[in-house]
């Protein structure tokens, strides 16, 4: 995939689980930052808050060159109208974001915690 409008996008906010862990293992680092708002922040790496999708980019761009193999279980979410509590089990390990649905109806993040164990 190319561009981001041939992605599949989140019409749930448990697809973001899923696409998260397809695409991280795909190496698509514009994939992962497409599933995020324009000024979202992820508590990664541990100990730093990174905001915005510039700054989540170069984090995962770093993440990747390590050629991860992810295999995580997307829990099902917590809603309260257009925001979702959302979460993935991994061994050892788990997420928590807060997603947030978009005016087209899909869903992305705008906070991400990705490891609550730590």
């Amino acid at each position: 995939m190319s561009g981001s409008d041939e992605r599949a996008r989140a019409e749930r906010p448990e697809d973001l689980g899923r696409l998260f862990v397809q695409r991280a293992n795909a190496g698509d680092v514009e994939g992962l930052v497409a599933l995020y708002e324009p000024d979202a922040v992820l508590a990664f790496p541990l100990g730093k808050v990174t905001a915005g999708r510039d700054a989540i980019r170069q984090e995962y761009e770093r993440f990747l060159a390590g050629r991860p193999t992810l295999n995580g279980e997307s829990q099902p979410a917590l809603r309260l109208g257009d925001l979702a509590l959302t979460s993935t089990r991994f061994s050892g390990g788990a997420t928590a974001e807060v997603a947030r649905r978009q005016p087209d109806g899909t869903w992305l993040w705008v906070i991400d915690q990705p490891s609550i164990l730590s």
